[in-house]
């Protein structure tokens, strides 16, 4: 039922696509000349929240320890409508979002996956337009984005885990695709078919390599295998993350400049980020500080999270675990032993022999005054909007 997240391989270490992005750059960035450096600094995109942001934040770490909200967008501007398909109004909302804790001695790190429908109080904001935003007391996790760009999202993750967001990394979908391009596809393998028509994806079980549209359709997917859920969907991206690592990994970057710096233009020019991360230096000095996180030091969760009393379409955060989770990030802990106990399993990676289980319901639990854990036929219906 439970999956160990503390992985033991070398393909299974990472940071999601963030840090994943931020590892290519280490090896890019040591042997640029003048004009590729310059060029790479101007591919990436900075945007300055620091004055939305105001005062009234958590207080910033002065241990060494540190925060990065990692945003994955849902946009359909531009190319990424012909990628991804459907309508969300000339708007954006954060598709997938984390929080990437990283020690004091930068020797082990935290991902926290946030389930995109998690019902959570949204503070009030200052938009992108300068228009002020008011306070939701019980709001969808992706709609700060949506409503208030990126000033919005890290302050609604400020205000759920306590915790100052010291930076933020955003990739759409046209940014993650033509990374995967960038690196000649990636490996990944399913012990069950999976077809999803939303997605278009469409795999025999087995092992397959994926272009990037694929590989997008990949992280994408949640009505073609498992139960259905968001919850399953956020382990496939996980097990999209580690594919990548160990497909950059076997590039031999170090040795190939011409792929070295290929990969180099297509990560930056993938990247949103905080104005004090939007350079070449920025990123490759975040890099070297966590370059010693290896498989054994990384634990990737998602929060545990309960039916919504209020609307049984959306997920709260389940109490206690999710705000003692919270706490020893916080305290700059590891991830406590009954979060990892409550984690879903990968969708992909069932027993196909096995009976049908509710799988991430496990994950969900029952809802604060429910009676009964919820199955996963309920848990699919609870994020069928989300699309």
């Amino acid at each position: 039922m439970a999956e160990h997240t503390k992985h033991r391989t070398p393909r299974r270490r990472g940071l999601r696509i963030a840090l994943f992005a931020l590892a290519g750059l280490v090896l890019v960035g040591a042997g640029l000349g003048g004009i590729a450096y310059w060029k790479l600094n101007r591919n990436i995109h900075g945007v300055d929240i620091s004055g939305q942001l105001g005062t009234a934040r958590p207080p910033a770490s002065t241990g060494g320890a540190f925060n990065v909200l990692v945003l994955g967008s849902d946009s359909r501007s531009g190319t990424n409508g012909s990628l991804a398909g459907g309508d969300t109004g000339d708007t954006a909302r954060s598709d997938t979002a984390m929080v990437v804790h990283v020690n004091q001695a930068h020797t082990a790190a935290s991902v926290v996956s946030i389930p995109r429908d998690t019902l959570v109080p949204r503070p009030a904001c200052t938009g992108d337009d300068g228009k002020q935003v008011a306070a939701a007391r019980s709001a969808m996790f992706n709609s700060a984005y949506e409503v208030g760009g990126p000033a919005c999202a890290v302050r609604t993750a400020e205000q759920l885990t306590g915790m100052r967001m010291d930076h933020f990394v955003e990739v759409d979908f046209t940014g993650f695709a033509a990374l995967i391009d960038a690196i000649g596809g990636v490996d990944v393998t399913t012990t069950v078919p999976i077809d999803d028509k939303d997605s278009g994806l469409r795999l025999d079980a087995g092992t397959h390599h994926l272009g990037g549209q694929q590989a997008l359709a990949f992280v994408r997917t949640r009505h073609g295998v498992g139960d259905g859920s968001d919850l399953g969907r956020i382990e496939l991206q996980k097990e999209m993350v580690r594919a990548m690592l160990g497909q950059v990994g076997a590039l031999g970057l170090g040795s190939n400049p011409v792929a070295m710096w290929q990969l180099g233009d297509k990560l930056t020019s993938s990247l949103t980020t905080d104005s004090d991360l939007a350079s070449v230096n920025s990123l490759v000095g975040m890099a070297q500080t966590v370059k010693k996180i290896g498989p054994d030091q990384l634990t990737m969760v998602t929060l545990p999270v309960a039916y919504s009393v209020s609307d049984p379409n959306r997920v709260v955060p389940s109490n206690p675990e999710a705000q003692q989770l919270w706490a020893a990030l916080r305290a700059d802990r590891a991830v406590p032993p009954q979060v990892l106990q409550q984690q879903p399993a990968n969708p992909a990676q069932a027993d196909p022999s096995a009976p049908a289980s509710a799988g991430a319901g496990a994950s969900a639990g029952a809802a604060a005054g429910a009676s009964a854990e919820p199955s996963a036929d309920a848990l699919a219906d609870a994020f069928e909007g989300a699309e």
